[in-house]
């Protein structure tokens, strides 16, 4: 069955329309990309407004089809820079200057080609711009630096890729096929481009809501697993992440397990409150991903409860890091809301994961036996587990004792 050029247009700037109204309903949902999402649905119905102005450039009464056909060009190309806009906020930047430069070019050549050169403007140096704002927004989305879009992303890349290099062989040979093969050429071409731009203004829509949809999603999963207080894991989290970077382990690495608890917080909460508690809680977070560096598992599983896994780490250096975080708290003073300083110590046990055998549950049990018998001995210490399930292959060497200088 043959589709008429007009009914190609009509379907086109249906799929836009849509696609607009329904990015604009979804950006209720994602208060985060209001913005972006915004501007998307701009792009969607600027092209459907540019596709209803091609449709009729010569049968507008009192515009000329020159000046019909320019700006039904612009409007086109400015859905487009709209469309790279959008995409463009998702990484933080803007194309402002270089979409008015575009159109501003763009009007110039118009001008200058005239009545005269209406129909290779039209034909081939209007596919131009198209190519160059299409191959940038393949690029922008190429930069996304979340690996949750990834699936998303590659599918706009290739949609985006894919209509830029349409029109860059609209641009570069279309000419030289019209001129090899007769004009009939330019009728086929200009069929493929409309149901080229039916999937355009199909695929990437959904492509780019979906996205949105990945991204809120993830952020969902990312509150669920987070300590809202500190920023670090949750308990649930921390056994879960622990459990799969242990099962995922290729060859079973070194890896340590440390809990961590800070010394009479109740003493803490009773004088200065628990708005004055939170902050020597946020503070000591603060140090723990400072000193323990972003390779470690970092959870709060209690109320001053703490646990970190610390995978690839041999014991002697999981040794020197917990020794650090013990000292540098020690060394700390933290400034409360209110004014006040408070100083903190934390005790901290550890112990290793030696075979294939031992979860995470049960080393984890075992540096808690050592963190408490640090707290029965005072405090503001680290000990290591001697347990059978533990299996630490470090020397019976003395307890070690930090306090602050």
């Amino acid at each position: 069955m043959r589709v008429d050029l007009i009914t190609l247009y009509l379907l086109a700037i249906g799929t836009l329309l849509a696609s607009s109204a329904l990015t604009l309903w979804e950006r209720r949902s994602y208060p985060r990309r209001r913005r972006e999402l915004g501007v998307l649905a701009a792009g969607y119905a600027t092209l459907a407004l540019g596709c209803a102005a091609a449709s009729m450039r010569h049968g507008v009464p009192g515009l000329p089809g020159v000046v019909g056909a320019a700006v039904a060009n612009l409007i086109i190309v400015g859905g487009y820079l709209l469309n790279l806009q959008g995409v463009a906020l998702l990484n933080g930047r803007r194309y402002g200057r270089f979409a008015l430069g575009i159109l501003s070019m763009l009007a110039l050549a118009w001008a200058i080609a005239g009545k005269r050169g209406e129909a290779v403007m039209w034909a081939y140096i209007s596919a131009i711009p198209i190519a160059v704002v299409c191959g940038l927004t393949a690029r922008e989305l190429l930069g996304t630096r979340d690996s949750k879009w990834k699936q998303s992303r590659n599918i706009a890349v290739a949609v985006t890729g894919g209509h830029a290099l349409f029109y860059a062989f609209r641009a570069a040979i279309l000419a030289w096929l019209a001129a090899s093969f007769g004009p009939q050429v330019l009728a086929i071409v200009g069929q493929a481009t409309m149901y080229e731009g039916v999937l355009y203004s199909v695929v990437l829509p959904m492509t780019l809501l979906r996205l949105a949809r990945d991204e809120a999603h993830a952020d969902l999963r990312r509150e669920s697993q987070t300590d809202y207080l500190t920023g670090l894991g949750n308990r649930r989290w921390f056994f879960e992440e622990g459990a799969r970077v242990i099962r995922e382990s290729d060859a079973f690495p070194p890896a340590s397990c440390l809990a961590l608890d800070l010394d009479r917080f109740k003493a803490i909460n009773d004088r200065f409150g628990h708005e004055a508690g939170d902050d020597v809680l946020k503070s000591f977070a603060k140090i723990l991903r400072s000193v323990l560096g972003r390779d470690v598992i970092l959870a709060r599983i209690g109320g001053e409860e703490f646990a970190a896994l610390l995978p690839g780490h041999e014991s002697a250096r999981a040794k020197d890091l917990a020794e650090a975080v013990v000292r540098r708290f020690a060394q700390t003073v933290t400034r409360t809301a209110g004014g006040v300083d408070i100083e903190a110590t934390v005790s901290i046990g550890m112990a290793r994961i030696g075979t294939v055998e031992d979860t995470l549950e049960k080393v984890l049990a075992a540096a808690d036996r050592a963190l408490y018998s640090a707290k029965s001995r005072g405090g503001n210490r680290f000990e290591i587990a001697r347990a059978a399930t533990a299996r630490a292959n470090l020397d019976d060497a003395p307890d070690r004792r930090l306090t602050a200088l």
